[in-house]
């Protein structure tokens, strides 16, 4: 339930929250800092502004490490889609070796089917869209299992093997759509990472006694931009970012443009 509420929540307002929460850990170690300058001397300790550049070492490495992840769960997505697009042609070009009836029943569901996957991509209903795609597997298979156990040969067991294929290339897509994602203890690593490095950079700002917004916020602002493209990355469904579908609308069109008997 939080995992949908947190992915339902605009990319802008993750920015906006990302950026206020590293301002307030910011502001933290500004007080310590201001707090430990008003009772000791006005000199920085020498070991702070090494710690506060080591965090911040740590935060850009991490931070480049799960881009990197982000990164390569969307191109295997991008990948998934261009499969899968093939997988489906397949199945529709070899539809043609079944008897007549059983060719338009295979193709329909497979126009049915390339319409439930482009609408689950273009923010529908995920859940809904699992569940109809089950249902059109039973039927293709009900529909190509007829047919080759009627009329047995070579030509319609490669449809019986282009089914197979649709039907496994779900469950590869799903998984690289809905359970590939950054796992939740570098999240944890991150955020501990982030809050620690901006309660040090704030401590050092504090002991100068000025809190130097000019040059902080700019920071602030680039590593929650960073941040929020690692978010945006993980969530396939939403946000800016999104895999293209043009593979599949591309075959849908060709779809259209096939006549009843080719």
């Amino acid at each position: 339930m939080n995992g949908e509420l947190f992915e339902s929540l605009p990319i802008t307002l993750i920015f906006v929250g990302i950026a206020l929460l590293m301002l307030l850990f910011c502001e933290i170690g500004f007080q310590f800092g201001r707090h430990a300058f008003a009772r000791k001397d006005r000199d920085v300790p020498g070991p702070l502004g090494s710690m506060v550049g080591g965090l911040l070492g740590m935060l850009a490495f991490v931070l480049a490490f799960t881009f990197s992840i982000a990164s390569s769960q969307h191109e295997v997505r991008r990948g998934n889609v261009l499969e899968e697009a093939n997988v489906i042609g397949t199945a529709y070009l070899r539809a043609d070796l079944l008897d007549e009836s059983s060719e338009r029943i295979v193709k329909d569901l497979l126009k049915s089917y390339v319409d439930i996957r482009l609408d689950a991509a273009n923010g529908g209903d995920i859940n809904e869209a699992l569940r109809e795609s089950l249902v059109i597997h039973r039927q293709l298979w009900d529909a190509v299992s007829t047919a080759a156990i009627a009329h047995p040969s070579p030509l319609t067991s490669l449809m019986v093997q282009a089914t197979n294929d649709l039907i496994d290339m779900h469950e590869k897509r799903v998984t690289g759509a809905l359970r590939s994602r950054i796992p939740a203890s570098i999240w944890v690593a991150l955020a501990a990472i982030t809050a620690l490095a901006m309660i040090a950079l704030g401590t050092q700002v504090g002991y100068s006694g000025k809190r130097r917004l000019i040059a902080v916020i700019p920071l602030l602002l680039a590593f929650a931009v960073l941040v929020t493209l690692v978010v945006d990355l993980n969530r396939p469904q939403s946000g800016l970012i999104k895999v293209s579908q043009q593979a599949m609308v591309d075959l849908r069109n060709g779809m259209d443009g096939d006549k009843p008997g080719n």
